[in-house]
């Protein structure tokens, strides 16, 4: 619910009049009495949805120009009147204004003292979640990180035709990944430095993740795109879809960081693409959303300006995140291919090694994005034979039988 008040400039109470009465909208209007050039002040109370429409007519007729408009949130409105009116207008589509839509997300742009604060508090506790292998930690870290407002700003800018909102979103979104790099590369630096100077990061479950994605990252960070895009338009609280976003940025941003410390190029380079293809995704998702919404420029003439930069800047995204989902998508494959390997030497052990099995444990080396199988060690158990307990590597290619 919106209310909207307007200070009408004198000599445009009839014509306001008129404008309000063809909308077929309630309304109350006062005498303005301050002297300074405005004859009245008009009070709208309306659905969210219905406030960019009441909005582009008062602007208009010169509303805009001559005074100003105030749009505010409204808890509640008692009134039967009102609710019988609106009974019969109900709208699926909820959908805040095109006015208010950008003002929050110019709101969210900015690269302010607390935005770099938080991005450091979310960055430190992410690597330290990382480096004790903590689910539960690197979820709480993402609760506090501030990704999602330069995400959405930029696609907001980029929709309406505003190019400071575009470059500040984007700006900010750089700002805010290379803090978080920065300060998970010197937190893990003086992590190394103090207590641990050597460490296998691949035998990190939560880093591994993120060094080695698949296909489904891709998906993650297209539907954090699309939750952020739709909140904000919505008017719905963004922490909780910020959480999503920050899924998608902090923990690769961390591992990044890591690798950086540890001087290990692979996790490095593996969660740097991660990073790259869920920023981009998350760009290209909000687009498509705040388009479909039917968010437009303030003036007609405009919009074509506007279609040309949405579709070069979409384009733009999606050319990247193509070539980039091609590492994913090697990832992917070489998941496949390890799996059905493990499958077919477990079967073959089995029915071709003497004695009962004890395990088996593969070797891999990793790789930018992928990992490549390098041997297999199986551990037998022959004392049936009166022979002590024994494990045997097999090399890749030899069969499981040799």
């Amino acid at each position: 619910m919106r209310l909207i008040q307007t200070l009408v400039p004198e000599g445009k109470r009839e014509v306001v009049i008129e404008v309000i009465e063809e909308a077929e909208v309630d309304y109350a209007m006062t005498s303005e009495t301050s002297e300074q050039g405005y004859s009245d002040i008009l009070y709208i109370p309306t659905e969210a949805d219905d406030v960019e429409g009441i909005l582009d007519e008062l602007r208009d007729i010169g509303v805009e120009r001559e005074g100003y408009m105030l749009v505010t949130d409204v808890e509640t409105i008692v009134s039967e009147q009102f609710e019988e009116q609106n009974e019969d207008d109900e709208s699926d589509d909820e959908r805040i204004s095109r006015e208010e839509l950008s003002t929050k997300a110019h709101n969210l742009s900015r690269s302010t003292t607390n935005y770099i604060i938080f991005t450091v508090v979310s960055a430190v506790v992410a690597t330290a979640g990382l480096l004790e292998d903590s689910a539960a930690i690197v979820v709480g870290s993402m609760v506090i990180a501030p990704l999602i407002g330069p995400a959405m700003a930029s696609c907001v800018g980029t929709v309406i035709n505003d190019d400071e909102l575009f470059w500040e979103g984007i700006r900010s979104q750089t700002l805010g990944i290379f803090v978080a790099v920065l300060s998970a590369t010197l937190f893990a630096f003086s992590y190394r430095l103090l207590l641990v100077s050597e460490l296998d990061l691949l035998l990190i479950q939560q880093v591994a993740e993120r060094v080695h994605p698949g296909l489904l990252a891709l998906a993650v960070a297209l539907g954090a795109g699309v939750a952020g895009a739709l909140s904000l338009t919505s008017g719905a609280d963004e922490a909780l879809v910020g959480v999503m976003i920050a899924v998608a940025l902090m923990p690769p941003a961390a591992s990044v960081g890591l690798g950086i410390a540890y001087a290990d190029p692979v996790v490095a380079g593996g969660a740097g693409v991660l990073v790259l293809v869920n920023v981009l995704s998350i760009n290209a998702a909000g687009i498509v959303t705040i388009w479909s919404k039917r968010y437009r420029p303030t003036h007609w003439f405009e919009e074509r300006q506007a279609r040309r930069d949405t579709i070069r800047r979409f384009a733009a995204f999606v050319l990247v995140i193509l070539i980039l989902t091609s590492f994913l998508a090697v990832s992917s494959l070489d998941a496949r291919d390890n799996a059905v390997f493990e499958t077919t030497v477990q079967t073959e052990i089995e029915s071709s090694v003497d004695g009962n099995v004890l395990a088996v444990e593969f070797d891999y080396q990793p790789r930018l994005l992928s990992q490549s199988q390098s041997g297999v060690v199986v551990h037998v158990n022959s004392q049936q034979r009166g022979q002590p307990t024994t494990s045997r590597r097999l090399s890749k290619r030899r069969p499981a039988s040799d």
